[in-house]
């Protein structure tokens, strides 16, 4: 299998790649950094489009790459959200086209974007299920504004934006599932929460090794047993 892992020069995403590097699958590594081979920048539309227009047809996408801002400010909000919505989506998007028959686009994800996080009038709005990629879209800048006026958790948002990102993301993933249900090539779209891990952005109190946050990703990717629009950990479902 061909499969590009997003932001694989380091902490999860660069063991997903080793792992299935080692499991005799092409590798196709991101990362933002210029010096990289496949350079790509999920917040630069422009460098999205180029390495879409460059890279060949695959059999798997792992959207691996994501930021954590420490910071609860509106410009923090609306990074998180270029990069792990936005960005996220609209690589996705752009690589479609070039994605096999029976291929794979997995979501790493993360549990901090569960629904039962969110509530009020965001919860609902998470659960509708003719959410589409529109509405993720529009969805993310009404959290963008309520951060703005100080009124983002009388709408039931989290407080972090990580976590709004994860569960957007999520919604993301469902309604891909369902856009692609009907494709003739029969691609699988899954989301996959790693478990908090001992990386940069998890902090090295995390419970989980890199190794074992990364095998579930890998399952997601190329074990035949993997069903379509799920929400996985450790290759169990669990809550969206």
């Amino acid at each position: 299998m061909r499969i590009v892992v997003t932001g694989a020069n380091r902490g999860i995403g660069q063991e997903v790649a080793r792992q299935l590097a080692n499991g005799g699958h092409e590798v196709v590594g991101t990362a933002r950094t210029a010096d990289a081979e496949f350079p790509m920048d999920l917040s630069n539309p422009a460098s999205i489009q180029d390495f879409a227009e460059r890279v060949a047809p695959m059999d798997g996408l792992v959207n691996n790459a994501a930021v954590m801002l420490q910071r609860s400010d509106v410009e923090s909000a609306r990074m998180t959200l270029a990069v792990n919505v936005e960005g996220t989506i609209a690589l996705t998007e752009a690589l479609l086209p070039k994605i096999n028959p029976g291929g794979r686009i997995v979501i790493v994800s993360s549990g901090m974007g569960e629904r039962s996080g969110f509530s009020g009038p965001a919860q609902r709005a998470l659960e509708d299920e003719g959410l589409d990629r529109e509405g993720v879209l529009r969805l993310g800048g009404y959290f963008i504004e309520h951060v703005a006026k100080g009124a983002d958790t009388v709408y039931g948002w989290p407080s972090s934006a990580y976590s709004v990102s994860k569960g957007l993301i999520n919604a993301y993933a469902r309604h891909l599932a369902r856009q692609l249900a009907d494709d003739p090539r029969g691609i699988r779209v899954v989301a996959v929460c790693p478990g908090w891990v001992q990386t940069r952005m998890g902090g090295g109190g995390a419970p989980r090794t890199v190794e074992e946050g990364a095998a579930g990703i890998v399952w997601a990717v190329t074990d035949p047993s993997v069903p379509s629009a799920g929400f996985f950990r450790d290759g169990r479902s669990i809550a969206w």
